[in-house]
């Protein structure tokens, strides 16, 4: 009943009609994969999600959401076109939801939380323009330093085109197999990889950290996310640019990260100290919930 509200219960608008349109599409163009598969679309669909990945953990993410760390304008900007490509939204809008869910976590206001249903929590959310906007909250008056940069407002009205344009190159270099795969698979992989952390990431796993919310760890899902399976970590230090916090706690962005920093290009790089993390702790940090 909660899915068929979701769906029926509302009006509307065309963009709400588009994102839905856009998002069959790309489910359906992964049907294809099995019958268009080859070693050179499979590796540039791998490299595409990788680098549009970064361009959503370290950019979107840890950097401009959370001030985790600071890189060059230049770097910045290319990082953010990046994330741009993996149709998830311009950075000014998914900030601005990244930030409300923070200020509201799993409460009635966060705009994709389980506490609604699991549905709306990984996808439900995605098909209502107002509420993916937070309109109800104050819309993206939580981004104004992002509102300011030409760059970032030229993303927002074009975000969709950079993907249709790098759709039809990959067809012109490689065929419908290109388009399959660096376009469809990646995609939806990503999509998916990305959201589950909202649903998932809030329902089932390990709460090392006191952080009154239904935040938690999951390993598995740090290894598809780049390291942003450790969300329990995450919503315990919002602001650092490390999520794996122990040395066995994969984290491909903060790899990245150091390496960047090693030489040069990232600065104000922020983590939690040792007093900081015991104000945390959760008994002991050995506590395992399962909603």
């Amino acid at each position: 009943m909660k899915l068929c509200g979701e769906f029926w219960g509302r009006t509307w608008n065309i963009q709400d009609v588009f994102t839905l349109a856009v998002i069959l599409a790309l489910h359906s163009l992964c049907a294809f994969a099995p019958f268009h598969f080859n070693w050179p679309a499979f590796w540039v669909a791998v490299t595409l999600y990788v680098v549009t990945g970064l361009g959503l953990t370290l950019c979107y993410h840890r950097s401009l959401t959370h001030r985790g760390l600071r890189l060059p304008k230049w770097l910045e900007y290319l990082f953010a076109y990046c994330g741009v490509l993996s149709l998830q939204g311009s950075p000014i809008e998914w900030v601005s939801n990244h930030r409300y869910h923070h200020q509201f976590t799993d409460t009635e206001k966060d705009p994709h939380s389980p506490i609604q249903s699991l549905w709306h929590s990984h996808i439900g959310w995605i098909f209502d323009t107002h509420r993916r906007r937070c309109e109800h909250l104050g819309g993206l008056k939580n981004v104004e330093e992002l509102k300011k940069q030409p760059f970032y407002r030229f993303l927002f009205r074009t975000n969709f085109l950079h993907s249709f344009a790098l759709g039809g190159l990959l067809y012109a270099v490689g065929g419908f197999p290109f388009l399959v795969w660096a376009v469809g698979v990646r995609t939806v992989l990503l999509f998916h990889a990305t959201l589950i952390i909202n649903s998932v990431g809030h329902m089932w796993g390990k709460k090392p950290w006191n952080t009154g919310d239904m935040s938690t760890n999951n390993w598995w899902m740090s290894i598809i996310t780049l390291g942003e399976g450790w969300h329990n970590n995450h919503h315990a230090f919002e602001y650092s640019a490390r999520h794996g916090l122990e040395w066995w706690q994969i984290d491909i962005t903060w790899y990245v990260i150091r390496f960047l920093q090693a030489i040069g290009l990232a600065t104000d790089v922020k983590v939690p100290n040792e007093i900081q993390k015991q104000r945390k702790a959760s008994n002991g940090r050995i506590m395992a919930t399962q909603k």
